[in-house]
């Protein structure tokens, strides 16, 4: 009897410890429901955005109209790690009972931004006042004004009910993608988070005027002014990249990520409309843009029609970029070539070197519209994504009416 009553005490003992383990594992695990996270950027400034976990193993961020939805996500002991689609950068917290801290991480550019995130909280930011000013209509805007090299022009396009403020920010380039906000008093507010970007803007609105900085992540910070300006329009984005003199083609050979080398002049381009994209794994709007092309050559790829899209990756090396480009196809659904153009870096003078028949580039994306015969037809440099609203739809317009008029010639 003895010895059955401490085996019984041995095994109530282990199950009791089992069920200790069991219960911390549970505990250990996001909750259902809204979280508010704050990045720490420069100057002390917070950096918000919200998400919503609908299971231990999905969640969705909102960014205005945008929702990433995740489900990469991993724990370990009282950690959790939170990877979006596609970009590397990952969130690694620590439990603090339903809350988190921890860090924002990108590996490869050796990037490290603290977080925090509270639980059962949806407000992206606080708000204090009524709004005296509203920000509703198109902004006039130029970042770094004055600072040689740095300085470049933009669109600020906004809508306004009440506090909340979304909209963007349209460059020459592309955008500032899905911004979500609001008006506090006079002071405007707007952030935006992917898993790639992080981006603040913060600014002191009057009637006509607005002064600011945008931060990005905690490594970058740059000064902005705004003005009023309903007929601003920014220069053609089919006019920034060109053709050098004596060019009226280009040509190209880089590996896909079955290391296989890949050109222009293989059969499968052969008296074929063909768009080359130049982009990166790492940049939102080369994903806006894939996304895009993905879906369009799905439904034209039995036209005379072909995407090839070149990668420049700052991936250290060519395994790592490898695997992210695969990551990009699997999560987009891509089924046209992604060539490894170059790795070790996103320099865009060491991309010119890659196509030294260019200008230069200018921009991750950039488009160039080659026609049966191999020449090149047009180059469209940025690419304004569905944040930007009617923008997105008058390049979708665009840019089915001209691949049409190449594929008839």
């Amino acid at each position: 009897m003895r010895y059955i009553l401490g085996f019984l005490v041995t095994l109530l003992m282990f199950s009791c410890k089992n069920e200790s383990k069991v219960e911390t594992a549970k505990e250990n695990q996001l909750k259902t429901g809204t979280y508010r996270a704050v990045l720490q950027t420069k100057d002390n400034q917070q950096l918000p955005f919200v998400f919503e976990v609908e299971s231990k193993d999905k969640l969705k961020i909102y960014n205005a109209d945008e929702v990433i939805e995740v489900d990469e996500i991993k724990y370990r002991n009282d950690s959790v790690f939170i990877t979006t689609p596609v970009f590397e950068g990952y969130i690694a917290t620590t439990f603090e009972g339903d809350n988190l801290k921890g860090s924002f991480i990108k590996e490869s550019l050796n990037r490290v931004v603290p977080i925090t995130i509270e639980y059962d909280n949806d407000k992206r930011f606080m708000v204090n006042k009524d709004a005296s000013q509203d920000v509703s209509g198109i902004w006039e805007t130029v970042f770094s004004k004055g600072v040689e090299g740095d300085e470049y022009i933009a669109k600020g396009v906004f809508k306004q009910q009440g506090n909340k403020v979304t909209g963007t920010f349209r460059t020459t380039t592309g955008d500032y993608r899905y911004l979500e906000g609001v008006v506090d008093g006079d002071q405007m507010k707007l952030s935006t988070f992917d898993g790639a970007h992080a981006f603040l803007f913060t600014a002191k609105v009057s009637d006509s005027t607005m002064e600011g900085t945008f931060y990005s992540g905690n490594h970058w910070k740059e000064p902005f002014i705004a003005k009023r300006n309903k007929d601003y329009q920014l220069p053609s984005a089919n006019t920034l990249t060109y053709l050098k003199e004596g060019y009226d083609s280009i040509d190209f050979v880089f590996p896909n990520t079955s290391d296989e080398l890949v050109g222009l002049k293989d059969d499968r381009f052969k008296d074929k409309v063909v768009i080359v994209q130049i982009m990166g794994t790492w940049c939102p709007n080369c994903l806006d843009e894939s996304k895009y092309y993905a879906e369009y050559y799905k439904t034209h790829k039995d036209k005379d029609l072909e995407f090839i899209a070149l990668a420049f990756e700052y991936a250290k090396d060519k395994e790592t970029a490898f695997s992210r480009i695969d990551r990009l196809m699997a999560d987009v659904g891509i089924e046209y070539p992604v060539l490894l153009a170059q790795y070790g870096t996103s320099n865009k003078e060491k991309a010119q070197e890659k196509l030294p028949m260019l200008n230069h580039v200018l921009s991750y994306p950039t488009s160039i519209f080659i026609d049966k015969k191999g020449k090149v037809r047009k180059i469209h440099t940025g690419f304004n994504g569905p944040a930007t609203g009617e923008k997105y739809i008058e390049f979708k317009t665009e840019f089915e009416n001209f691949v049409a008029e190449l594929l008839v010639e």
